[in-house]
């Protein structure tokens, strides 16, 4: 039987019947097919990107604030006409400079009284925790005054905050339906022209989600209390879009919502989330019979994120920024997700056309509840005739040349209609069909962009994302292809960001609130990069060279600095730097040991994706016996002898993938000499000294070349060389068979099949897969008890040097099986002219009771499929070396 694809699900457009499913556990599996299938291929198929640059937090000049006994800042507000930054946290409200966040204006604590914290405990919930008021709301009123709301034990209450002298005024008024009563319910407001959209739960329970509008002239406005309209959302964002007070056809703003809930389209094992877009109009007033102080113009469709090529959806949204321009048919909206799978380990960022969520919204198809029994699909697509006016649709021009000025005048059938069908159909599709970017073992958690232009005149869009461990990604996109310039540890403590707000136009800064403090750092740190090859391979869009003070400025840090001086480019061409003096081998570190200990050469590499290079006596080191190099970057020689007196380099290769070139340059130079008398060399060569050590490096004395010389060596890609701040690890021993370019045979990688043996149920789906690397003509071959596996099978083939059709390949090579139905061995033989090579494993098939837990086979999995991650690395540096010898 064939199993229905989620991301069929979340894309699909038309009626659709589906197979009967297979039963729970076979469909975990079957998702966890595909889980490890895509784990094997983002790399290459995903716009993955490995951060260039890694800054750890004590490293930075970073501006933080909290204060002893306040917790949760997790509630920000900017306000840039003011210079402020508002913080909400855990029973006080704070006004901070925004220029500098240490520095504290203004305080106001709003503490819940003794009568409503015993009426929560007794209610069940924590005294310590929950009984407390958490700042959910900040938002801008007018001049003089914010909107504040907290979860008051449980029990919501709003305020008006006087910013004159910085106080709550007035009576408190009731939150239900503003603000969460759960401090850690998610929920989402926005502040419109006075009135308050909140996306948030209605009651104690937080069982009656509802999305609301406030104001001090009208009742409150609501959705209507039905799982078809609302089930279960996890609202992330609100945000209103401006039409245009001159718009040509009198369309009103419309406020959308962004918010990940429990599908009611499709029954899956368990239940299925799905992202959605919502959108309400600013000028709905309800009806007048039908949905009376309900939205009448409220409709929701599907957010895809996903990679169909690989057959994986991201179905959680996680947050949402709106990138405005003038002309909102030219906005832009981003969102992170990631999987309701969390221990997938994989985030994504996709970007949408406000344009074409407008075509949704207003020429998108409707969905009906399906009436057919056993149908795993339990929403169709309406077929009938659409009343008129457009349900859903906001008042405009031709409405009101019908007599139909405001929602009071819709038709009751119209209502109706919007009432029973409140799902599109049509998704809302993510520009280019898939992620601008993808990570492993990253789980986003914020979100926002800026819009820069560079040097070039060109407009880049600066990706900023948050993580749960408090790190910051900064990613920008250039013609299509996602380059993340660096990680920044944000937060001094390993926790969520969970809020990200960013000044553009004022300090240009980034503001992160978690449950420790708040903290502020600049966009870019241009003065970080010490020499031009840095500053110009960082294809950093703020940053360029100063030949004149030769230090990375900040372009928009520049003031009165003439342009036409600074060196930006980025394609990450470093030839346009101009020659800058070199090591010479005079300056270089004099080592001396006694023979027969070790030696530790360190050598320190900004860059992640540099491989380092190095050599003794002008000649390039591969791996031995006695030298084992720290960390992708250091060496240490173990038991000195005299032959290993010399000269030693550290060179840093990085391959600029747009502008096609590989850029060397010398890091560190050692000079090892041996404490006592030398024997002559082994070699017949008499002992260098440091002078006839420098005239025999006649390089050295090329600034050029010392600096940031082009490489005429094969393009390198892209290798993680990073001590990251997301991963840990040593790497694994490389097999012998990889360290020569010549004469490699055909080599299974790990892990083997016997590593990834589970037992397997009966009609229970699993996967397998094998890696193999080799020359040109390498195969890998299926079989099943001895025969010929028929099941389909997904191969990639991996050239190890790029435009050589005759030169090494990695091919990878998996099969999922729907169903074991007795004891079966299988076997992948990886055969080439060369030779071949076999792993085979014996699947048993276990009692149920002897099943083992999914979340336990996918954690041995990840351990694996790291592992092999590790030596994949450790081989393409080995590889590489290879080529230079």
């Amino acid at each position: 039987m064939n199993q229905y694809s989620l991301v069929e699900a979340m894309t699909d457009k038309g009626n659709f019947t589906v197979p009967k499913l297979l039963p729970e556990s076979n469909m975990v599996f079957g998702v966890l097919g595909v889980f490890l299938g895509l784990l094997l291929e983002v790399s290459t198929h995903g716009p993955h990107s490995i951060p260039r640059t890694s800054w750890k937090h004590e490293e930075l000049k970073l501006v933080e604030f909290s204060e002893p006994g306040i917790f949760n800042y997790s509630t920000l507000l900017l306000s840039e006409d003011k210079d402020v930054l508002y913080v909400g946290a855990r029973e006080a409200i704070f006004e901070l400079r925004m220029t500098n966040v240490s520095i504290k204006n203004n305080k106001v604590q709003w503490k819940v009284p003794e009568n409503h914290m015993t009426m929560c405990i007794v209610k069940g919930k924590s005294k310590e925790t929950d009984c407390l008021n958490y700042i959910r709301v900040l938002q801008v009123l007018d001049d003089k005054r914010l909107y504040v709301c907290g979860t008051h034990a449980f029990q919501p209450v709003c305020h008006y905050l006087s910013l004159k002298d910085f106080s709550l005024e007035g009576p408190a008024e009731d939150g239900r339906g503003k603000c969460s009563f759960d401090p850690s319910q998610s929920f989402t407001t926005v502040m419109v022209d006075g009135e308050l959209y909140s996306g948030t739960s209605y009651n104690f329970l937080g069982s009656e989600p509802i999305i609301s509008r406030y104001s001090l002239s009208q009742s409150l406005l609501r959705t209507e209390y039905s799982t078809s309209w609302l089930n279960e959302p996890s609202f992330v964002f609100a945000d209103v879009i401006r039409e245009g007070k001159n718009s040509a056809d009198g369309e009103d703003d419309k406020i959308y919502y962004f918010f990940t809930e429990v599908s009611v389209e499709y029954e899956f094992f368990g239940k299925l989330l799905i992202p959605r877009i919502a959108r309400v109009c600013k000028g709905d007033l309800g009806g007048q019979r039908t949905l009376q102080k309900k939205w009448t113009s409220f409709l929701k469709a599907k957010l895809v994120c996903s990679m169909p090529e690989l057959n994986f959806v991201f179905n959680v949204v996680n947050d949402v920024f709106i990138l405005k321009t003038a002309d909102w048919r030219e906005t832009v909206i981003y969102g992170v997700f990631t999987s309701q799978w969390g221990n997938v380990g994989l985030s994504a960022v996709c970007a949408y056309d406000m344009l074409s969520v407008e075509n949704v919204f207003s020429k998108g198809k409707y969905m009906q509840k399906a009436t057919v029994e056993q149908s795993h699909t339990k929403w169709v697509r309406y077929n009938g005739i659409t009343p008129s006016p457009r349900p859903g649709a906001c008042i405009n021009n031709h409405h009101r040349l019908q007599n139909i000025s405001s929602s009071l005048h819709l038709p009751d059938k119209t209502l109706q209609f919007v009432k029973d069908h409140p799902l599109l159909e049509d998704p809302v599709l993510p520009i280019g069909n898939g992620p601008k970017l993808i990570t492993k073992d990253v789980s986003y958690t914020q979100i926002v962009v800026e819009r820069v232009q560079a040097l070039d005149n060109n407009v880049y869009d600066v990706i900023f994302t948050g993580t749960d461990k408090g790190i910051l990604h900064k990613s920008v996109v250039y013609d299509g292809l996602v380059h993340t310039v660096e990680e920044i540890q944000l937060l001094p403590k390993s926790e969520p960001i969970k809020t990200l707000l960013l000044s553009s136009q004022g300090t240009r800064s980034l503001y992160a609130g978690s449950d420790s403090g708040v903290v502020q750092s600049p966009t870019a740190f241009c003065d970080k990069y010490p020499s031009c090859s840095d500053c110009i391979l960082t294809r950093d869009p703020y940053c360029a060279w100063d030949p004149d003070s030769s230090t990375c400025v900040n372009i928009f840090h520049t003031q009165g600095l003439t342009h036409r001086n600074l060196i930006q480019s980025l394609n990450g061409d470093a030839d346009k730097c101009p020659s800058a003096p070199g090591l010479s081998v005079e300056n270089y570190q004099r080592v001396t040991v006694k023979p027969g200990s070790s030696a530790e050469l360190p050598c320190l590499v900004q860059s992640n994706l540099a491989v380092v290079i190095w050599k003794q006596n002008s000649s390039t080191m591969t791996e031995a016996s006695k030298f084992h190099l720290m960390g992708e970057t250091g060496l240490l020689i173990y038991s000195v002898a005299p032959e290993d007196h010399g000269l030693y380099e550290c060179w840093s290769l990085e391959w600029a993938p747009v502008a096609g070139k590989n850029f060397s340059r010398l890091l560190a130079g050692y000079v090892l000499d041996l404490d006592g008398p030398r024997r002559p060399s082994p070699r017949g060569h008499p002992p260098q000294t440091a002078s006839t050590l420098s005239s025999a490096h006649p390089h050295h004395q090329s600034t050029a070349a010392t600096e940031a010389a082009s490489s005429a060596v094969p393009p390198l890609s892209p290798v993680d060389t990073s001590s990251s701040l997301s991963t840990s690890g040593s790497s694994p021993s490389l097999p012998p068979s990889s360290t020569s370019s010549e004469g490699i045979g055909v080599c299974l990688l790990p892990p083997s099949l016997q590593d990834q043996a589970w037992g397997v149920q009966a009609q229970e789906a699993f996967l397998l897969f094998c890696l193999a690397l080799g020359p040109s003509d390498l195969q890998i071959h299926w079989q099943v008890n001895g025969a010929h596996l028929e099941t389909p099978i997904t191969e990639y083939r991996h050239p190890l040097v790029r435009g050589d059709p005759h030169g090494e390949v990695l091919v990878s090579s998996w099969v999922r099986e729907r169903a074991l139905v007795k004891d079966s061995s299988y076997q992948c033989v990886a055969a080439s002219s060369a030779g071949n090579d076999t792993s085979k494993v014996d699947l048993n098939i276990l009692s149920r009771d002897e099943d083992s837990i999914p979340s336990r086979d996918m954690s041995q999995w990840r351990s694996a499929l790291s592992e092999h991650e590790k030596l994949l690395k450790r081989w393409k540096r080995a590889w590489y070396v290879s080529l230079l010898l």
